[in-house]
């Protein structure tokens, strides 16, 4: 069994939790009405919140919704993209930063179509100077043209600066927080942290939310 099974959306695309997955795409389309919502970045406030499952399974809804999709592993420090959708990670963002490396040589296929993941590559010694530098923003250009919309995931926001250096740079930032785990001062700190910077946080995605039983009758 590959790494990729685990993803929900995929293993069981009816469960109540793909349905929640579904609505949180859903609810991203409406806030793009009036707004350019190509480019969005995905964190948490701490570490094990669920920030890269909850990026792969909203990859997964937008590819199925007929999306060019990109998702982009910009967790240089303990990068998971490449596990979640089963592809290497020798070559990835960090080449094509570092050697100027065409996007179409680290891009890589996944058995959903419509959905392309660019790894993080082999870790640099400096991800937040990485992240903050003019070729990444040249990067993230050069994805606008290869795709509908461009899934980054990014390090936690009160651990590292990573995610406050790239949030200036997309166009919207979701904060993942875990039910029962995430301590409220801590969501509180990572939002402030984020709009000190004038990221533009769309929003907060509530993870690991138990659901009423009664519920999967009706999806299954």
């Amino acid at each position: 069994m590959t790494e990729s099974t685990t993803l929900i959306t995929v293993s069981q695309p009816r469960s109540p939790v793909s349905e929640a997955y579904r609505t949180l795409r859903t609810s991203i389309q409406f806030l793009g009405l009036d707004r350019d919502l190509k480019t969005i970045m995905i964190t948490s406030a701490s570490p094990d919140e669920g920030k890269s499952t909850t990026l792969a399974n909203l990859a997964v809804t937008f590819a199925e919704a007929g999306r060019e999709v990109i998702a982009v592993d910009c967790d240089l420090r303990r990068p998971s993209l490449h596990r979640l959708f089963d592809v290497p990670n020798d070559r990835g963002l960090s080449k094509a930063i570092s050697e100027d490396t065409p996007l179409e040589d680290v891009l890589l296929a996944t058995t959903i179509q419509h959905l392309r993941v660019l790894p993080s590559g082999l870790v640099p010694p400096n991800p937040s100077e990485v992240l903050g530098s003019q070729r990444m923003n040249r990067v993230i250009e050069g994805l606008r043209a290869l795709a509908d919309i461009i899934l980054f995931d990014a390090p936690p926001t009160i651990a590292v600066t990573d995610a406050a250096v790239l949030g200036v740079k997309v166009d919207g930032v979701l904060l993942v927080v875990s039910a029962g785990k995430t301590k409220r001062d801590h969501a509180l700190k990572a939002k402030d942290l984020l709009e000190k910077v004038n990221a533009k946080v769309l929003g907060v995605v509530l993870n690991n939310v138990k659901f009423d039983g009664s519920l999967y009758q009706y999806y299954s």
